[in-house]
């Protein structure tokens, strides 16, 4: 337990976390990276590389400071972080490795300014948010074990379909080998999928939104080609999974896990707006819906670069045949003789289809496209809580 003189030290840190966080982050990674380099077989060294995860470390680290006073407000934080830990079979036992180098950190990059009272009350404060973390993750293993069909830690399936769905994006349909059947799941969660990296010697995961309805046989992850860009590395399990892996290949997934999910008690208007390969999460959604012949009245939104990239495009639109959906597409660049819009989805344009009374907005895409969907609902008076949305990145943006 924290006493009140130590939460009062953690807090006068905040206004170094501010200054100096991300430089105290990437300090500890590579810190324990260089101490512990099998650990690097559990982190995404891609996000490592771009500098996000030192990015979203340093966010969470500062609102956990901001908020040592009452953690309870960080549920919702603490519940993503526990879903990923599960997805990548993080244990208890690795708490107090991270905790041994964070504090070794905190000392190193502060100097003189790291009291040894310091160092002692943000020992009792990782203490206090492990015991949390640990306690959290506990039960999600444990509801895993219990689910039918479900598992804990890696379990081997199979690729027995793979299809392309567009330029960049080609859907594998995952078996698992056993034979036996695999865990339902809510309509927006993910999977990780783990593969043996050559040009890193390393095992890396990614986090892939399962595209399908559950149906208890299989999953469906639909995995965007990731070129290299400016200050951005290539997407090496995903091009690997785009471009190397065949069916019939083996790959290992853990449980489905994740907060974004649809709410399915409700009968009110659902409005799903995409950005890219951000369509795969509510395309899951979307299928339950149609196949559960709900009532919703439904709005699919969705924009990209071309249609050559656009994927699912004649799936949705034979889904919107058989059931009441209305459908707006936007393109980059102009198509003549279509009904699809020019440019960035804009809501302001298409406010007749998207403005519901009490409805729920899903939205999926690049962080810069969330933002601007979100803020652009909110600003045509849609409330702010009515607003749900998924980032495929380390957490960088709170906008609820």
């Amino acid at each position: 337990m924290l006493t009140l003189k130590q939460k009062e030290l953690i807090k006068n840190t905040v206004p170094v976390l501010k200054e100096s966080g991300n430089a105290l982050t990437t300090y500890f990674y590579n810190r324990m990276f260089t101490h512990n380099p099998e650990l690097r077989n559990m982190f995404n060294m891609g996000n490592q590389q771009n500098g996000k995860q030192s990015m979203a470390l340093a966010m969470a680290v500062l609102a956990y400071a901001e908020n040592i006073d009452n953690p309870s407000v960080m549920k919702k934080d603490v519940n993503r972080i526990g879903n990923k830990h599960v997805s990548l079979n993080i244990r208890k036992e690795h708490y107090p490795i991270v905790g041994n180098h964070l504090l070794a950190s905190i000392k190193e990059v502060l100097g003189k300014q790291a009291s040894d009272e310091l160092i002692d009350a943000w020992g009792a404060a990782y203490n206090q948010l492990a015991g949390i973390m640990i306690g959290v993750e506990d039960n999600m293993y444990a509801t895993n074990i219990a689910t039918k069909g479900g598992w804990s830690g890696w379990r081997p399936f199979v690729i027995q379909k793979k299809q392309k769905e567009s330029d960049e994006i080609s859907s594998l349909y995952l078996y698992p080998i056993d034979g036996g059947s695999v865990a339902d799941f809510f309509s927006g969660q993910y999977l990780s999928v783990k593969l043996f990296i050559p040009s890193l010697n390393l095992v890396q995961a990614r986090q892939y939104s399962i595209s399908n309805a559950p149906n208890g046989k299989y999953y469906r992850i639909s995995v965007k080609r990731e070129d290299k860009k400016e200050n951005l590395p290539e997407g090496m399990v995903s091009n690997m999974l785009n471009h190397s892996m065949k069916e019939g290949d083996i790959v290992e997934l853990s449980a489905p896990a994740g907060e974004f999910i649809l709410n399915t008690k409700k009968e009110t208007p659902v409005v799903f707006i995409s950005g890219g390969i951000g369509q795969t999460p509510l395309l899951s959604m979307l299928e339950h819906l149609t196949e559960n012949n709900s009532k919703r009245n439904i709005t699919w939104v969705h924009g990209c670069r071309t249609p050559a990239v656009h994927a699912f495009k004649t799936y949705i639109e034979e889904l919107g045949t058989k059931n009441k959906i209305t459908t707006s597409i936007f393109y980059d660049v102009v198509v003549e003789n279509s009904n699809c819009y020019t440019g960035v989805v804009d809501v302001s344009v298409i406010k007749e289809q998207v403005l519901h009374p009490e409805a729920d907005y899903y939205i999926c895409g690049p962080t810069q496209f969330i933002k601007k969907q979100f803020e652009d609902l909110t600003a045509l008076g849609i409330k702010r809580e009515n607003v749900f949305y998924e980032e495929f990145a380390p957490a960088s943006i709170t906008l609820n």
